[in-house]
């Protein structure tokens, strides 16, 4: 089906309107880059990404990977899949508040967590210690985010998204907060390369990138916004915390419900921010914010409820990785690796070295594929009634 001339052309100069009407300091649509030459599209480059992340592979496995509180028998503990439309929200209201470009931030947001492990950051430090012990670099969420869209998705030929929108994933890191967030407008796609493979390697670390976009600026602090109060509330319903033991110098400056929290963030950094090109809040609610992080480190992320199967988690892990560095490239048919190794590209299988191939595999699992291999592996079958 091809588009009607009149309409076509209708379309082309809404969105040309819109795109001028963006702040000057705003990355238009125009401006996006891609690494491989691509068909014309009446959707605008970074509009058209979006589409492409949403109907990815990695991007349904969202819905069964962890956010922050595993092995919970409760539907309203938020999963990883929810938290990244969180993200999107609030960021696309920042973006829209500032005229900035809410396609390119829209984009980011929904991609910028697929490269997490299943069973959240402890399975990201439990594969990036498989391979530093293999002396084949380590492993980040966010990096990986960049490579299963650049590099794995259809079978290992890469989506060809926009340079701008791989840089706001790979440089989102919702641990650092900064008192201003700034963009870096001269780096190149090169050099944004060049950025991603040393940060395999372990010889660059990717919580010193600095987006070339400010709209890569928002969805990193949208990160933080959208999860620091929203897992207290999780926390809430788990019993692990309570509401009153909340920092009062905290709450009486952010308040004690996420609803308020985020509310609070988002006004206070569009008022510091706004026809400015940087991003920064108040000295007062940065000073909260930090101690907020703070406070959630110690009483729920390193509560030791929270952490009671951890060890069971890690055996798991190294089982399953042990399996799939054997069972790579020979004839056992136990996790599936194998069949998924078939699928992909010439130049991946020529280019990837085994322990890398593994992380690829492992670190795509949902937390039910992984226990599942797991049981695979370490729970006995029947014969049935007889040996044939």
């Amino acid at each position: 089906m091809q588009w009607n001339a009149e309409t076509r052309e209708r379309i082309e100069a809404r969105l040309n309107s819109k795109e001028n009407s963006l702040a000057p300091y705003a990355c238009k649509s125009a401006q996006a880059i891609r690494f491989h030459e691509a068909s014309e599209d009446l959707r605008p480059n970074f509009f058209h990404d979006s589409d492409k992340i949403i109907h990815s592979y990695c991007y349904s496995r969202y819905i069964d990977k962890t956010q922050v509180f595993y092995l919970v028998e409760n539907d309203h503990i938020t999963h990883r899949v929810l938290h990244v439309q969180l993200v999107a929200k609030i960021a696309r209201t920042i973006g829209r508040f500032l005229n900035l470009n809410e396609d390119l931030i829209e984009a980011i947001s929904l991609g910028h967590d697929v490269g997490h492990t299943p069973f959240g950051h402890d399975g990201e430090r439990i594969i990036s210690a498989f391979l530093q012990e293999q002396g084949e670099g380590i492993f980040e969420h966010n990096v990986q985010s960049f490579r299963l869209f650049h590099d794995l998705e259809v079978y290992g030929k890469g989506l060809n998204l926009t340079a701008q929108v791989l840089d706001g994933i790979i440089c989102h890191n919702g641990e650092i907060l900064k008192n201003e967030y700034g963009c870096d407008r001269s780096k190149t796609p090169e050099k944004l390369l060049a950025e991603y493979r040393e940060s395999l390697k372990g010889t660059f670390k990717s919580k010193d990138m600095v987006p070339m976009t400010l709209e890569g600026c928002v969805m990193r602090i949208s990160d933080v916004i959208a999860y620091v109060g929203r897992d207290i509330e999780d926390a809430i319903i788990l019993k692990l915390v309570n509401r009153e033991s909340l920092p009062r110098e905290v709450t009486e400056v952010l308040g004690d419900k996420n609803s308020t929290i985020v509310d609070t963030l988002i006004k206070d950094l569009v008022n510091n921010s706004i026809d400015k090109e940087t991003l920064s809040f108040s000295p007062a609610v940065f000073d909260a914010l930090n101690r907020l992080k703070d406070w959630n480190y110690k009483n729920i992320y390193l509560n030791p409820k929270k952490s009671t199967q951890d060890t069971k988690i890690k055996t798991m892990f190294r089982a399953v990785l042990a399996e799939c560095l054997e069972e790579l490239g020979s004839d056992k048919k136990v996790t599936g690796i194998n069949h998924w190794f078939s699928s992909m590209s010439a130049e991946y299988k020529e280019s990837t070295p085994k322990p890398r191939v593994v992380a690829d595999y492992v670190s795509g699992m949902t937390d039910d594929y992984l226990m599942n291999a797991y049981k695979e592996i370490v729970i006995p079958k029947s014969f049935g009634i007889n040996f044939a």
